[in-house]
């Protein structure tokens, strides 16, 4: 009895140590280490299999591990994860609240790999979101810790990134700069897949950039890359991007070919992702437990077939039947309430939408009609501030007193550019800007604006070359006033900062389809060039190099901005390549249409070219309808000036009674007046005399207004404030046309 009693203590003994090792084991730090490690390359395996509900389970319970023992460096790394798994399902601010979790963890324990990789994730993310310099950002913080600690593949992986987002931004160039630097990393250290990925998004670069050549090598050896190391993914992208690039140089078979490449390889990465897509299991969840049942079921069945027993069969199909129906009624209850949020919830963002559309549009005309306003009270002023520094400076001032009307000039004339760009930007940004094509020859407009620019160039000694493709026809339709505008502005800016060089101009065809062709213009020049940074925000407006070259050269900062506008609404692309102290080049692409017609001419001469001793001007009278006195005064010492008789009254009813009373050549009407305005004065002179030349003489210029001053009756319109010359060549113009007239009887 006695040895019986020592062998179950013994045994005691034995089990009780059993458990005391078990407990020793699980407690070893080593241990649970390598656990949370194990459960984190599961997740990552999990992940790179689209199974995103077991990669989920398996972080999971690695956190579980790593907060139980306080392993900070393991929780930051599954929060990283788990943000880069929210990016995976489009769970975009969950992402941000994993990300930042870990990255806050990261820092405090100095953990820079991770940290860097956390960045990196966070720029996934808010490139995602479109929030695009918030992605730049990210990668800059994640380059810094990943050279830090000389992590080249990251290095390269996060390059890869910063890339695609400056391709997102359409800045081609920069993109191609880096993701050169990411493709030299990776060919350096062979990371395949990076170099595959690279690869491809070269070969979207250079299709953009119109080198289909380079962009189909490029493309063609990632696609070969990822082939041989089955990265499907990348594969799928390359297939698209080759199709595309076949479809743009119109080998159609072959960009059919990729293309169907593309469709089976997307169909088949769907289906994979599609059945372990993460949003399907809570469906997943309720068919599980709806099999379990099925299970369960079919063996009391069996059971009740054995035994024969048709009482329980019944009951078993009952209950079967009632848990089915369950099961089916939950899980419609829950789409039926997710369906009812998700409505709820449009219906209050499409009343937000709504409301915030009205904002926008009352902002947008309070915005007009400020500026109309404001841009009449500007500019009724500088007509006065100009008429009087041109009179002074004609009637002989002092030496000392020339320098000063002369800087009072130019500010005059300064302050009115600067007022007409803000106008046109406002214009392009209100959709106001219509497109006006016509007949015109291309070749012959633009030499015409070289001759126009090439005193400005001769100042800074510099040398305008202009290259047109021999191939390439002259006569086309399009708007050749917004291209002028373009070109002058372009060719301007490339004057205004080259001092001792050279400027080319070059034209030339890029496609032909039928009668549209898509043409290409440079304007190159080898001045002070463009800092990188500078280049990424210079079609904004009021975006210059700096301060100082404000100063220096001059400029309001709004050329380029008007220039990339009307780029846009001519359908076409701008780009800019550039290097400090060795020039710049800009490039336009714009479609234009092929025409036989030759240059269609105006009958109606704008500004008068003749010889003015030819004018008989000595009966010649004109009355001057303004209230205002200085630009009285102003306006009748330009027409003595140029042996012109001139009665003035200061109202529109005057004005009127004087026409019936009297016989004028010319009248000069003013818009804004007390009593009746100057539209509604010439409105009644039309109704007896349809042939007087008037001239609207306004500060009012906004393109939507002037189709008011044509069915006022207005002959021609003169802005305020004019120079002097091309006002006087408007109104030699009109007397010349006057006195070619018919008389009446």
């Amino acid at each position: 009895m006695s040895q019986v009693r020592n062998y179950i203590h013994i045994i005691v003994v034995l089990f009780c140590l059993s458990l005391s090792a078990q407990k020793s084991i699980n407690e070893d730090p080593e241990i649970q280490q390598n656990t949370i490690n194990y459960r984190i390359e599961q997740a990552q395996i999990e992940l790179d299999k689209y199974n995103y509900y077991d990669a989920q389970k398996n972080l999971d319970e690695a956190l579980s591990l790593a907060e139980k023992s306080d392993n900070k460096k393991s929780i930051g790394v599954i929060y990283a994860i788990k943000g880069k798994l929210q990016l995976i399902i489009e769970e975009e601010d969950n992402a941000i609240k994993s990300l930042n979790k870990a990255i806050e963890v990261q820092r405090i324990i100095n953990d820079n790999k991770n940290l860097g990789k956390s960045y990196k994730v966070f720029g996934d993310v808010y490139l995602a979101k479109k929030d695009y310099y918030q992605a730049l950002d990210s990668y800059t913080a994640a380059k810094s810790k990943f050279q830090e600690e000389d992590l080249n593949q990251d290095l390269a992986d996060v390059l890869l990134s910063e890339g695609k987002t400056y391709m997102f931004l359409k800045n081609f160039a920069k993109a191609r700069d880096i993701i050169e630097q990411s493709l030299a990393q990776a060919k350096k250290g062979e990371y395949l897949k990076i170099q595959s990925d690279a690869l491809i998004n070269h070969g979207i670069i250079y299709r953009e950039l119109g080198d289909y050549e380079k962009a189909l090598a490029f493309a063609g050896e990632g696609i070969e890359i990822a082939k041989n190391n089955s990265f499907s993914s990348i594969l799928n992208e390359g297939f698209l991007v080759v199709s595309d690039i076949y479809l743009a140089v119109e080998d159609f078979k072959l960009s059919r070919q990729f293309l169907r490449e593309y469709t089976e390889l997307s169909d088949s990465i769907r289906d994979i992702t599609r059945v372990n897509s993460s949003k399907d299991q809570e469906t997943q969840y309720l068919l599980n437990e709806a099999n379990e049942k099925n299970i369960e079921i079919v063996e009391k069945l069996e059971k009740a077939e054995d035994d024969k027993n048709l009482g329980t069969l019944i009951s078993i199909l009952s209950v079967a039947l009632i848990t089915i129906l369950s099961l089916l009624t939950l899980s419609l209850y829950k789409n039926n309430n997710i369906r009812l949020k998700t409505n709820n919830m449009l219906h209050k963002k499409n009343g937000e939408l709504i409301i915030a559309k009205e904002k926008a549009e009352l902002a947008s005309k309070t915005k007009a009609n400020f500026l109309s306003t404001v841009t009449h009270e500007l500019r009724t002023p500088l007509y006065a501030v100009t008429g009087l520094s041109n009179m002074l400076l004609d009637e002989n001032p002092r030496p000392e007193q020339v320098q000063h009307l002369k800087s009072l000039k130019f500010s005059g004339d300064y302050l009115l550019t600067f007022i007409n760009d803000i106008l046109q930007i406002n214009k392009i940004e209100a959709n106001k800007v219509d497109i006006e094509p016509e007949s015109f020859n291309l070749r012959k407009k633009i030499n015409n604006i070289i001759l126009a620019l090439n005193n400005s160039a001769l100042d800074n000694n510099v040398k305008i070359h202009f290259e047109y493709d021999k191939d390439l026809p002259e006569n086309f339709i399009a708007d050749q006033l917004k291209i002028s505008q373009i070109l002058i502005n372009l060719i301007g800016n490339s004057i205004k900062f080259t001092k001792d060089g050279d400027i080319w101009i070059r034209v030339y065809k890029l496609e032909e389809k039928g009668k549209i062709y898509s043409l290409r213009f440079e304007v190159e020049d080898n001045g002070i060039g463009i800092s990188q940074e500078k280049q990424e925000n210079m079609f904004e407006s009021f975006s210059q190099g700096s301060i100082q070259i404000n100063r220096k050269y001059g400029g309001t900062g709004l050329g380029l901005s008007i220039v990339k506008g009307l780029i846009d609404i001519l359908k076409g692309k701008i780009y800019v390549t550039s290097e400090l102290e060795k020039g710049t080049t800009f490039f336009f692409e714009i479609p234009l249409e092929y025409t036989s017609i030759e240059e269609v001419k105006d009958n109606k001469a704008t500004y008068f070219n003749g010889d003015v001793s030819e004018l008989d001007l000595t009966n010649v009278t004109i009355l001057v309808v303004e209230d205002n006195k200085i630009n009285q005064m102003i306006t009748k010492k330009i027409l003595t000036k140029m042996s012109l008789n001139c009665d003035i009254v200061d109202n529109g009813e005057d004005a009127v009674e004087m026409i019936k009373a009297n016989k004028y050549d010319i009248v000069l009407m003013d818009i804004h007046m007390p009593g009746i305005s100057g539209m509604e004065a010439t409105k009644r002179v039309r109704s007896f005399d349809k042939e007087l030349t008037i001239f609207a003489l306004t500060a009012v210029t906004i393109e939507d207004k002037m189709h008011e001053f044509d069915e006022a009756g207005f002959t021609d319109i003169i802005p305020k404030p004019f120079k002097q010359e091309e006002f006087e060549k408007k109104l030699y113009n009109a007397l010349a046309t006057n006195n070619d007239r018919p008389a009446t009887a």
